[in-house]
């Protein structure tokens, strides 16, 4: 297991020109007084790695330092033909890059490791797009992802919520999202990002900007769709849920609701339970938690149960049940 660290080590600071002890103890799974036991582990080796302190500081090696550390082991071949993803990377102008560059690959392939890596790819596929919707396919997407490559701004039109707007951006990644292209891009000394099926016109200028160096793509990834949760749901609900109403809840509600969903006190009659959950506006909270029908009672914020309440009586019309009267439950589908 060491040995095996150790190689992921060096072949990380081969990679990059300079890692904080905190990367690696991540990377690796270990504890950052691990990572110091094995840097001194390859220093005594006789392996050029040394510190640099202060801000912006890290690991690295001696420039110019390079170790043969080519051979593959099986797994690892197989792992490299799960990295095709032939549809996004024809949707980024790059499929017959990836179809060329995959059979070079085999054809270097020992034979033993070549009937595996092949296997990997017939019996493994990606399917990015989310249930019951489509992938998209914006026609700026390879103009965009050539931009974030050679560094170039762009002027885009874009459509949002608010009307079109124009804006100058310097594209810093783009990440593909339950079949959402989305790009990532700098602007006025900020990070934003911009659905790329709703750039209207796009228009890739001469000049080249520097990519800031501290900028991390799945990080800022995983911190703005945090935030951006946390927004869409900043109302909590007291709710009452019953057995199959729990089993709802847990079945369709996103990752983040479920995650923050709180039960409180056992169980009452009939296996009810009271629970706090994140909601959005009054609207989207609505739509979201008539999916439960009559599995879930909310018990606050006032208006939301109000809504509720109004919306229950406004089917209950519709389907000719009197007001007061409780709707009788099928014992089962309908045949």
């Amino acid at each position: 297991m060491r040995a095996s660290r150790l190689l992921s080590i060096l072949t990380t600071l081969q990679a990059r020109r300079r890692v904080t002890a905190q990367a690696l103890a991540d990377a690796c799974e270990v504890s950052l007084r691990t990572i110091y036991r094995d840097i001194d582990a390859l220093s005594a080796a006789g392996v050029p790695v040394y510190s640099e302190r202060g801000t912006g500081g890290g690991y690295r090696l001696l420039d110019g330092y390079r170790v043969r550390l080519n051979g593959l082991s099986p797994q690892e071949a197989e792992a490299l033909f799960l990295t095709g993803l032939d549809g996004p990377a024809a949707d980024l102008g790059l499929g017959a890059v990836i179809a060329t560059a995959r059979t070079k690959l085999l054809a270097a392939l020992p034979e033993e490791l070549r009937a595996s890596a092949e296997r990997m790819g017939a019996r493994f596929h990606l399917d990015a797009p989310a249930w019951f919707s489509d992938a998209e396919q914006p026609v700026h997407l390879a103009a965009i992802a050539d931009a974030v490559w050679r560094q170039h701004p762009v002027e885009i039109r874009y459509s949002s919520w608010k009307g079109e707007k124009l804006r100058q951006v310097e594209p810093l990644g783009i990440v593909l999202k339950s079949g959402a292209w989305y790009l990532v891009g700098a602007v006025a000394g900020g990070a934003r990002t911009y659905r790329v099926a709703r750039i209207l016109d796009l228009h890739v200028l001469d000049t080249r900007f520097e990519r800031p160096e501290r900028f991390d793509l799945p990080a800022y990834w995983k911190a703005s769709t945090e935030r951006l949760e946390a927004e869409l749901h900043a109302v909590v609900a007291t709710v009452r849920l019953s057995p199959l109403g729990l089993e709802m809840l847990a079945a369709f509600s996103p990752p983040y609701v479920r995650a923050h969903t709180k039960l409180h006190g056992d169980a009452g009659p009939g296996g009810w339970c009271t629970a706090t959950l994140p909601v959005g506006s009054t609207r989207q909270a609505v739509v979201d938690l008539l999916r439960f029908g009559a599995e879930i009672e909310v018990v606050d914020p006032p208006e939301l149960r109000r809504r509720m309440a109004e919306i229950a009586a406004d089917l209950g019309r519709l389907y000719g049940v009197a007001r007061g009267a409780r709707a009788p439950r099928r014992a089962g589908p309908v045949a």
